[in-house]
């Protein structure tokens, strides 16, 4: 709970990492500093043990001479008390020394340390300190020959316990403490200076997540009010609440969209209720009246009765239908089988399959077929339902005596123009923006067909699956005409 906020969690990390950086670096300065200080001892003091053993008498006819050893190495030890002498035999075996008793816990030094100091190899070599078997301390040594024979070696350790006790005085002295407290002091301000630099780039995200919040509250309605110096700042929040605002214009714009689109599909299911309760109470009530006068109704009056019931029946069930295509429309159930066909022959078709009606209906019907059209890709059937809506529409809005042509035109860009024209009622214009939505005037209108006017909508998104659009061009009482465009098979 405590440490949920990131920058509290930087901070920690970021305290953690320094602190043990710090210690790691402090500890391997003070192994380096020691380990180079013994190296420039080792190095400065490399050929002491030769110096002493050649311009001091350790042998007294052929054989060492203690007493005159270890008074040798008292004296050099007042001199120097940070070294400690030794006398070897040539196998290690300790003979002389100088030092109280007990003190040399020690009866023989490792010789291989020796060896690889008088071979040359690099520096800092530690040998075996004879009163501390425990601890390795640099020396210098040499050997003692008799007769071109190494008979022993005089080994002198550069840093014995004197040395060793100054030197532990030496951490608590000032240079070590003021050290010690300037690189704390460094530690500290570095620490510092990363909280200050983090919580300036953690102040920005905390405004741009309480935006984000603000605007959630909201419901996504608006857009987001960042400050402009964090909206234009070149580097990645900067480029992140550019983004987010660009995101919530989205997401406002898609909210007020689906909105828009519910509050249609609510008008639009009041009006299919609508729709569908009309045909269904006449329906009922003429089969009602059969089901309980069928005895008084004459013949004649009985299959009047039930031809109105088919017919209200039929409406329901052409409503259902549109209702089902276009839900599978808008839900992307359905989608183009694409392929090449001429539109030429469709058209011609369509039109046949008309004729009668719009015969009896007195209006003619035509196509003007006149330029070569190449082939179209499309999906043909949906198309074929495309042109029925459209003629359809037109024979129920123009009189008798009127006509609908139908006609195509080849544009340039590899598109073929299709255009439907009736000499109808025609549209007012302040109806023709929302022909195509589910608010469409047609369903409002007193001359209300029995699709419920949702012809046009499938056909606007029919043609939107094709990637094109319709348009309505029309007057009042002069007719309507409408356009739309398919690709030709070579575009395609």
């Amino acid at each position: 709970m405590r440490f949920r906020s990131l920058y509290r969690r930087i901070a920690l990390t970021f305290s953690a990492l320094i602190l043990l950086f710090g210690g790691l670096c402090g500890g391997l300065d003070l192994v380096a500093a020691k380990n180079h200080q013994q190296e420039i001892i080792q190095r400065l003091s490399r050929g002491l043990a030769e110096h002493i053993a050649g311009h001091w008498p350790l042998t007294k006819g052929g054989e060492f001479d203690e007493k005159a050893v270890s008074e040798l190495f008292h004296m050099l030890m007042v001199v120097n008390p940070s070294i400690e002498l030794y006398l070897l035999d040539a196998k290690g075996t300790i003979l002389a020394y100088d030092a109280p008793p007990g003190r040399v816990r020690l009866k023989e030094v490792d010789l291989s340390p020796v060896k690889a100091l008088l071979d040359g190899e690099s520096l800092p070599l530690k040998g075996d300190n004879p009163r501390r078997p425990d601890r390795r301390e640099i020396f210098s040594a040499t050997p003692l020959e008799r007769d071109g024979q190494t008979v022993g070696y005089l080994y002198i350790v550069l840093a014995g316990d004197e040395y060793q006790r100054l030197a532990e005085d030496v951490w608590q002295g000032h240079v070590f403490q003021s050290a010690l407290w300037t690189g704390a002091g460094a530690l500290f301000l570095t620490l510092a200076a990363g909280l200050g630099l983090f919580s300036l780039v953690t102040r920005r995200l905390n405004a741009l997540t309480q935006t984000i919040a603000t605007f959630d509250d909201t419901n996504f309605d608006g857009t987001l009010q960042l400050d402009t110096a964090i909206q234009t700042s070149p580097d990645e929040i900067g480029r992140l609440a550019a983004t987010f605002v660009r995101m919530a214009e989205r997401i406002a714009t898609q909210v007020q969209q689906i909105k828009a689109q519910d509050e249609l599909r609510r008008q639009m299911v009041a009006n299919v209720s609508h729709d569908l309760r009309t045909p269904l109470t006449s329906m009922q009530g003429y089969l009602e009246t059969m089901l309980r006068k069928s005895d008084q109704l004459s013949l004649d009056e009985q299959q009047q009765y039930l031809q109105v019931a088919v017919r209200q029946s039929q409406r329901v069930t052409h409503l259902a239908q549109e209702l089902f295509e276009l839900a599978k429309l808008e839900c992307e159930e359905v989608q183009p089988n694409f392929e090449q066909f001429s539109v030429q022959e469709l058209i011609q078709d369509v039109v046949q399959k008309f004729e009668l009606t719009a015969r009896a209906k007195r209006v003619h019907i035509a196509a003007q077929l006149r330029e070569a059209i190449p082939l179209v890709y499309a999906d043909i059937a949906m198309i074929e339902r495309v042109l029925t809506n459209l003629i359809d529409n037109a024979l129920r809005h123009t009189p008798q005596g009127g006509h609908i042509e139908l006609a195509l035109h080849y544009k340039p860009g590899d598109k073929v123009v299709v255009r439907v024209e009736d000499s109808g009622t025609g549209i007012p214009d302040e109806h023709l923006p929302s022909l195509f939505e589910r608010d469409s005037p047609l369903r409002n209108s007193p001359r209300k067909h029995p699709g419920g006017g949702l012809g046009l909508l499938i056909t606007k998104r029919i043609l939107e699956l094709h990637g094109s659009t319709i348009e309505a061009f029309s007057a009042q009482g002069r007719g309507a005409m409408f356009t739309f465009c398919l690709p030709t098979a070579a575009r395609a």
